[in-house]
């Protein structure tokens, strides 16, 4: 990943903000997003370890205007796309009679159209590089159902896995990968909770997926990984 350029988003903490220090460490050129001005301390902290050569920018990545801006940014700074990473992401879980609308096309919007928006973004450049790498970290329920209140969640996370699979068939005669990684259960904020809890002692971490993420990432050209499982060891799962 040797002077690459790669865009994050989500990453003001858990998967997307250990990704950043993977990155960084491979020696790759960041953009990091985040919904708010937490992503500025993600900045710092790498500054810190010593990888200056980040751009932090507040964006709400369903809009197609702050999402363009922020590859345009990119575009600015660095001059190429290498690869995006599409982390940001939001968790509800509960009976369908209880989820509203507005919690129903929210969580759609960020999910699901968040992924939308950043892919078409950076396509112009990546075609015109003729190469790119672009992934998605979607989940485990992506490619089966829970009975837990998994209605909305597992829903955009179908969604996004056709997406992916279908832009990776599209994208290819112009030398751009796409994938997804799709983690079991992870110790992070998601949906609410808190990272670093006893009960979650033998869940992913956050660095565990995103060391998949840079395995995907710096696969030589003419290999594409379509998708990629993790799931921790005490996980009960289907099998298919």
């Amino acid at each position: 990943m040797n002077n690459e350029v790669v865009v994050i988003t989500g990453a003001s903490r858990g998967i997307g903000r250990a990704a950043a220090f993977h990155f960084a460490k491979a020696r790759a050129k960041l953009t990091i997003i985040g919904s708010s001005d937490d992503i500025h301390d993600t900045k710092a902290s790498l500054e810190e370890a010593g990888f200056p050569e980040v751009v932090a920018l507040t964006r709400d990545v369903t809009s197609e205007e702050e999402i363009e801006q922020a590859i345009h940014s990119t575009l600015n700074t660095y001059g190429r796309i290498d690869t995006l990473i599409n982390n940001a992401g939001v968790g509800k879980f509960q009976p369908v009679e209880e989820v509203t609308l507005e919690e129903w096309k929210k969580t759609f919007e960020i999910n699901v159209q968040g992924v939308f928006l950043a892919t078409k973004a950076v396509l112009p450049q990546m075609k015109k590089q003729k190469s790119g790498t672009i992934l998605t970290v979607a989940s485990d329920v992506s490619r089966y159902t829970i009975p837990e209140n998994g209605a909305l969640y597992t829903s955009t996370k179908y969604a996004v896995q056709g997406f992916m699979g279908s832009i990776a068939q599209e994208l290819k005669p112009f030398g751009i990968r796409a994938g997804t990684i799709n983690p079991g259960m992870t110790d992070t904020y998601f949906a609410g909770g808190t990272e670093g809890d006893e009960s979650k002692k033998d869940w992913l971490k956050p660095d565990d997926v995103a060391a998949g993420l840079l395995h995907m990432a710096s696969a030589p050209k003419h290999m594409q990984i379509d998708e990629m499982h993790l799931h921790p060891m005490i996980q009960d799962y289907p099998r298919t």
